[in-house]
């Protein structure tokens, strides 16, 4: 899949900005139950890799949110700003973020049974069920 441009993107206030490197051109939702709590929602993102440079860090708040994952958020204005894998230290960057990226694919759809009857995508993507999600990305202790 082709890679984007690298961004530089912010929070609602902007205090904190997000700098990160080539992203590829689709995104994932999750339907998981913390996703849908913390955001009203699916959590739509974008896998950034390992690489992004955080400006006013001192602003982000991170909750730690299950085994293997954290979430990040401005502490001034509460914008959602990640969803970091710990052992990895991944980011997965809310696709809202991305203001200037158009061109997104909407490509795989995770905790597919967690989906809730009342939504429904029509996009054809890939789908993982919890199961899935929990073997992959369980600790390798």
């Amino acid at each position: 899949m082709n890679e984007l441009a690298p961004n530089k993107i912010s929070c609602l206030c902007g205090v904190v900005t997000l700098t990160t490197k080539p992203i590829k051109q689709q995104f994932t939702a999750c339907h998981c139950g913390m996703c849908r709590r913390w955001g009203g929602g699916p959590l739509l993102a974008v896998d950034c890799g390992t690489e992004v440079q955080f400006d006013g860090d001192e602003f982000v708040a991170i909750y730690n949110s299950s085994e293997w994952a954290e979430r990040g958020f401005c502490k001034k204005c509460g914008t959602h700003l990640f969803y970091r894998l710990k052992e990895s230290r991944e980011y997965q960057i809310p696709v809202g973020l991305f203001e200037e990226v158009v061109t997104l694919k909407f490509g795989l759809q995770v905790f597919i049974d967690r989906k809730p009857d009342y939504y429904t995508f029509a996009d054809i993507t890939q789908k993982m069920s919890e199961e899935e999600i929990y073997e992959m990305y369980k600790p390798k202790s």
